[in-house]
């Protein structure tokens, strides 16, 4: 079944269930094509804590028919870059080629998940990369900290579990241990053939049919339903110069309604150098050099953070200003914040545009979420039909969700005192 659109992407789905999505771009002479998979960290059991991510690396380490230098080998022969990353709901596998080598890049991509070689020797060396990845992870604290963030908010759950495991966690997957976690959860039903830049549709369609029939099969289980906690979780017995600290709030799913009141409301707060945290925190003050909000939606919930790192001596008066301007915001934001803050919304949505491999990605990441892409004359409509009301009222509905999540890490005895001036905001 195929549903053309012209110009724009087009649909087919597949006699097995993956869905071919495509966009072509015609000034250009490279395609960035992938497969993205709707299956991530969350997706494991209390026994898989970091299998996904070891299962992508583990991809790139032979097949059947190709070690893992010829994985590299072939498609670097012909001038290509191969990738994948993991994140708490998807797993992409990408490449990036010239148009006539898009069949070469498909097989390789197709093969690395159809018929991994998961030989114990290579099993061994990527258990002690991720382990040295893991390791470098905890020497970044402005890493770490986010770590720390989501799984306050999210305790006791696969949603605030990293998505690197632990050394021990991933040290005990064995051969059949990923074996059992692929067939699992990466079925057909979520599973998006992507591509953009310089690609024929029929010709993509044809080479996925080859290479992608064997994923048919049942949708993946659910996903354990998110329950925000929040919190307090401060970090010890490490020296750092810095204090790096996150106040967060239960956020919206990306498919709530009210999602694009919300960005607009956080771009405000602090989604640039006008942005009000910026500029009070860092210009009027000078309490730091980084200070900006954010908002991470996922399928049932979201979450709302303003991070910051300064000085141990300055965190109690940093946490008080930024808890005031939340609240200053959702009191007086201006119609030219409002205006400021959809015109940045509509270049980040443009910006995807202008790259064959953020197109292909967005491609992928809309069908998973929505069963369908998104024009983006239709976001744009959203976003421009947010009124200032509307994001003060996203502001309000955020601080009487739930109860605020303050973690931090580094130096100083406030930070326990930061927290009680966290709390504000359950009172507001």
């Amino acid at each position: 079944m195929s549903t053309p659109t012209a110009p724009g992407p087009r649909i087919t789905t597949l006699a097995n269930g993956v869905t071919v999505v495509s966009e072509s771009m015609p000034h250009l002479a490279t395609t960035s094509l992938g497969i993205w998979v709707g299956a991530g960290a969350r997706d494991e059991e209390a026994d898989e804590h970091g299998i996904s991510h070891l299962l992508e690396h583990m991809a790139f380490k032979g097949t059947r028919r190709r070690s893992a230098r010829g994985i590299a080998e072939e498609i670097e022969a012909v001038g290509g870059d191969i990738n994948a990353a993991t994140s708490v709901e998807h797993t992409s596998y990408n490449a990036r080629v010239l148009a006539e080598d898009m069949p070469l890049a498909l097989d390789v991509l197709s093969d690395i998940l159809a018929e991994p070689a998961f030989d114990p020797e290579e099993l061994a060396r990527e258990h002690n990369v991720i382990e040295q990845e893991i390791g470098a992870a905890l020497d970044t604290p402005d890493d770490l900290v986010f770590d720390l963030f989501q799984e306050r908010a999210f305790p006791g759950q696969p949603i605030g579990r990293s998505i690197l495991g632990t050394p021990d966690s991933v040290r005990s997957f064995g051969p059949e241990k990923l074996r059992t976690y692929l067939g699992r959860t990466y079925r057909a039903p979520k599973m998006i053939v992507s591509a953009a830049g310089a690609v024929s549709h029929e010709a993509l369609v044809a080479e996925a049919e080859k290479r992608v029939a064997g994923f048919a099969g049942a949708d993946k289980p659910a996903v354990v339903p998110a329950r925000y906690e929040g919190g307090v979780e401060i970090g010890g017995g490490r020296e750092l110069e810095q204090a790096h600290l996150l106040i967060g709030l239960p956020g919206l799913s990306y498919r709530d309604p009210g999602i694009h009141a919300l960005q607009v409301f956080t771009n405000v707060l602090g989604g640039g150098m006008s942005s009000r945290l910026f500029q009070e925190v860092r210009e009027a003050r000078g309490l730091c050099y980084a200070v900006y909000s954010f908002h991470w939606g996922y399928a049932d919930t979201g979450l709302f953070g303003v991070y910051a790192g300064t000085d141990g001596g300055d965190v109690g008066e940093l946490v008080d200003v930024a808890v005031d301007q939340i609240l200053a915001t959702i009191d007086s934001m201006t119609e030219a914040e409002l205006a400021r803050s959809k015109a940045q919304a509509k270049v980040g949505l443009l910006a995807a545009l202008e790259s064959s491999g953020a197109r292909a990605d967005q491609l992928a990441r809309q069908m998973l979420a929505f069963g369908r892409p998104i024009p983006l004359e239709e976001i744009v409509a959203k976003v421009e039909a947010v009124t200032l009301d509307d994001a003060r009222a996203a502001g309000k509905a955020l601080i009487g969700r739930g109860r605020p999540t303050f973690t931090a890490l580094g130096p100083g005895k406030s930070l326990e005192s930061a927290a009680r001036i966290a709390e504000r905001l359950s009172a507001a």
